[in-house]
């Protein structure tokens, strides 16, 4: 039953992560030709400059680029379990609800956490011949927010396309978009350090709510 249920997300869910992969390849391409080709022309010294003066992570036009990716897969995996009904046949499956659960939008995580990790790996290996060690880590901890704010609105919005009333998906979209507009206030690198806690809470939190908007779906069967 654990293959069946992770084979079904993986063909829900397959031409989305490869549209996720492509799109973040092609822009992680385009922002690294963009340095390369500034650092021939104006030499390493400036992009160190930049760094330190702007104190800048260079790459914050792709800031936005994990919280849409993890919106769209949840999408991708979630509308259609409420949308067609999908999720009452499920729920009827001689398995355990939490553990089915945990299987769908883990699916999700884990494929996401994959993609990010090699973005984060690729940002470090690419900066690593340009500029020191101490601003490689820089840059990498800068895009670490970006990344766990892309797991938090994957499970968020899991929970809010989960979710079987239109009361309580406008209460977390709006709980969702607060907290996502705190993660982008500031631009400068590293900034959002002491407030990775927070976000690590907020993860948390959507990951209860998930469950318990399907159980609120399933009694909402029973009644």
């Amino acid at each position: 039953m654990r293959k069946a249920i992770l084979y079904k997300e993986f063909l829900k869910s397959r031409w989305a992560l490869l549209g996720i992969v492509v799109v973040f390849a092609c822009y992680m391409g385009y922002m690294f030709l963009n340095v390369s080709k500034s650092a021939q022309i104006n030499g390493l010294a400036s992009i160190w400059t930049y760094i330190i003066t702007k104190d800048s992570a260079i790459f914050e036009d792709f800031r936005f680029f994990p919280l849409v990716a993890g919106i769209v897969l949840a999408a991708v995996q979630f509308i259609p379990e409420t949308s067609h009904k999908r999720l009452k046949l499920t729920l009827h499956l001689p398995y355990p609800q939490g553990r089915m659960v945990a299987l769908m939008y883990g699916f999700g995580i884990v494929c996401l956490v994959a993609i990010f990790a090699l973005a984060a790996l690729s940002f470090g290996l690419f900066m690593k011949g340009l500029v020191a060690r101490e601003l490689v880590w820089k840059i990498v901890l800068t895009t670490i927010t970006w990344f766990l704010c892309g797991i938090a609105g994957y499970i968020w919005a899991s929970a809010i396309c989960l979710e079987p009333t239109w009361k309580m998906r406008i209460l977390l979209a709006i709980l969702l978009a607060g907290v996502v507009g705190v993660c982008f206030l500031s631009p400068v690198a590293e900034s959002y350090n002491r407030f990775l806690p927070i976000l690590a809470v907020f993860i948390l939190m959507g990951q209860s709510l998930v469950f318990h908007s399907v159980a609120r779906f399933k009694e909402g069967l029973q009644d």
